[in-house]
Order: C-alpha cells, then sequence, then structure tokens
C-alpha cells in the first residue's frame, strides 16, 4: 500500500520538513506555492511519503488547466526547477507514489522540474550556478575579464549606483514599469499585477528575497528580483531599459547581488533558466565563472498534455510586439495563468 498522500502546502509539517532540508530552494518555500495558488486560482498541496516520525519525503504540486481544460499536475508551475526533497533512495518511491495518485486522479499528466529515477526525461533549457565565496573580491578574480569584469569597471565609471527596494511601489511601479517595457519588446505576456502585489507581501516584505534597481543619475536603467531561502539565492526576474544598456546596469546588478549573498553567508547564487536557442544570455550567465547545468524536467503520463500550443504563442508573441503596451498587459491578465 503507498504511503504517498497529499497534505496542504501551508501545514505546519510540511513546513518544517521543508525547513530542515538543506536542498530546500527559495521554490520550496510554501509561501511560493502559496503566492501561485492565490494568484492564479490554482489548487497546490504538497504530496509526500510519511512514517511513524512525519515527513520523509515531499514535492509540492500545482493543479492547472489547459486553455483546453485538460487538468494536468506542475511541481511547480512558474518555477525554473523544484526537485524533490528527501533521501535520495525515497525519491523513487514518491514519483511512482504521485503518479499513481495521479492515475487515480484521472489527471493526464504530472511534470516534475528535476530528473527524478522514473518517468521520462526531457531537457528544457540550461541553468547556471555560482559558488559563492565570503571574500567577494577574491571571487571576482574568477569571472570573464572581457564579459564580466571590464563591464563591471565600466558601470561604476558611468556612474551607475544599485539601491535595494525600501517600499512596495519599488515593485508595483519602478520595477513593473520597467519589466512591462521589456516584455512587450520581447513579444512576451506580462503576470498579472496582482502577483506582484502578492510577491511582495509574501516573500519581499518577509525578508525572503529583495529587489535590486540599477540608476543612471535619475533613470532607472535596469531591475532585477532575487529569491532566498536557507544558503540560496536565485536570480528570478529581471528587466532593462535597451535605451541605457550602454552604462551596464545588468553587470552592476548582478555584481551587488553577489557581494550582498557573500557577505551574508549564501553558498551559491542561481542565475535562473535559460531557454534552448539563447546564446546570448547563455554567454552572459557563463562569464561569472557559473556552472552551466542541463535544466531536466520528468513528465508522468501523457505528455501531450504538458506542451502548449507553439502556434498560438507565436500569433501572441507577434501581436504583443507590434501592439501597445496594454496589449501586453490585458493578454497576460487573461492568459498568464495558462502559461506555466
Amino acid at each position: 500500500m503507498s504511503r504517498g498522500r497529499m497534505v496542504e502546502v501551508g501545514d505546519p509539517g510540511w513546513s518544517a520538513f521543508v525547513e530542515s532540508r538543506p536542498a530546500a530552494t527559495p521554490f520550496h518555500n510554501p509561501g511560493w506555492a502559496g503566492l501561485l495558488a492565490d494568484c492564479y486560482g490554482f489548487r497546490t498541496f504538497a504530496f509526500v511519503l510519511a512514517g511513524s516520525d512525519g515527513i520523509e519525503a515531499g514535492v509540492p504540486v500545482a493543479e492547472v488547466r489547459s486553455l483546453s481544460r485538460k487538468k494536468k499536475w506542475v511541481a511547480l508551475p512558474f518555477t525554473d526547477a523544484l526537485a524533490p526533497l528527501g533521501p535520495p533512495e525515497l525519491i523513487g518511491d514518491l514519483t511512482a507514489s504521485l503518479d499513481d495518485a495521479r492515475r487515480e486522479a484521472r489527471i493526464g499528466s504530472v511534470e516534475v522540474r528535476a530528473p527524478t529515477p522514473n518517468g521520462s526525461a526531457s531537457v528544457r533549457g540550461f541553468t547556471h550556478v555560482l559558488r559563492l565565496r565570503p571574500d567577494s573580491e577574491a571571487l571576482l578574480e574568477t569571472f570573464s575579464k572581457s564579459q564580466v569584469r571590464r563591464n563591471i569597471a565600466r558601470a561604476a565609471r558611468e556612474g551607475v549606483t544599485v539601491r535595494e527596494a525600501e517600499h512596495e511601489d519599488d515593485l508595483l511601479e519602478t520595477f513593473y514599469a520597467l519589466h512591462l517595457l521589456t516584455r512587450s519588446r520581447q513579444g512576451v505576456p506580462i503576470q498579472p499585477r496582482r502577483f506582484f502585489s502578492l510577491l511582495w507581501e509574501r516573500i519581499i516584505a518577509r525578508g525572503l528575497g529583495t529587489v535590486l534597481i540599477a540608476e543612471v543619475g535619475r533613470h532607472v536603467a535596469a531591475a532585477a528580483v532575487f529569491l532566498t531561502w536557507g544558503q540560496t539565492v536565485v536570480y528570478k526576474f529581471g528587466a532593462s531599459d535597451p535605451e541605457v544598456l550602454w552604462a551596464r546596469p545588468n553587470h552592476a546588478i548582478f555584481w551587488e547581488a553577489i557581494r550582498r549573498a557573500c557577505a551574508s553567508g549564501m553558498v551559491e547564487l542561481d542565475f535562473g533558466r535559460t531557454d534552448p536557442g539563447n546564446d546570448g544570455l547563455r554567454a552572459f550567465k557563463a562569464g561569472w565563472g557559473t556552472d552551466e547545468r542541463p535544466l531536466v524536467y520528468t513528465t508522468f503520463g501523457d505528455a501531450r498534455t504538458v506542451h502548449g500550443s507553439r502556434a498560438l504563442e507565436s500569433v501572441l508573441s507577434a501581436t504583443i510586439r507590434h501592439s501597445p503596451r496594454w496589449v501586453c498587459r490585458a493578454v497576460g491578465e487573461t492568459l498568464y495563468r495558462y502559461a506555466g
């Protein structure tokens, strides 16, 4: 008989288990799953293996629907990577039990955003992880001289300053405006404004993340959102004004994030997901001396329910790029929940 069962993501036992696991990341934080549930209306739960002494292994999951209304489970949507927590010898049992629960619930598929001992694996991109040191200046010497160190120095010469967000408006107004500019240019829908309100309330204001804003004079040049948990920092969102990229504001932001992380005793900084084909972003992240890793997702059940319509994505992208910015916002408010 399977020991697998569902518990609420806010269950004290699940929260305590996550806090006890050194491998936990900001995306295991119960507040992250709760944020996604409240913003997008997902049903979320933690699927766990439990013994007489409590939870032994587990992973947070969201039940989402496609545009065709088909249900699928994802661990977790809008999350770059999320490995099940627990001893390695239990992960196979955990995911097998999760797949059994999927079939019993008549769910088309479940996607775990990590490699697991069973299921169908596929590479969806890359992640780049920087191992941190207490001495950030010594770490600086390991970065690419031509791609990174010279640009950090240039940002300083051009007078780029980086500040930490202190008020909600720094995220909801300053960052959001730049993020909307960036997303519109890229042809990508922007998250609902409510998402960032919840992000501030549930994550940033509780000391589990930070927003860094780079300015040239009084002009906002770039901004980025970093999430933290345990000894890990994850870069989650970034935006920049193309008119001011000559001042290298993004290099200034990442260098400031690294300095802060080193000073606070963090062990690693995850530069986030890079999609296949985005060679420029991949090279940017590699220049910081990161360890590049394939981003592997594992699917159980019908993999056809996992992927969205590429044709629809292409049409939406072209529409957003050639339309006023309110279109980017409207598409995000209406359809973003299906993009995870």
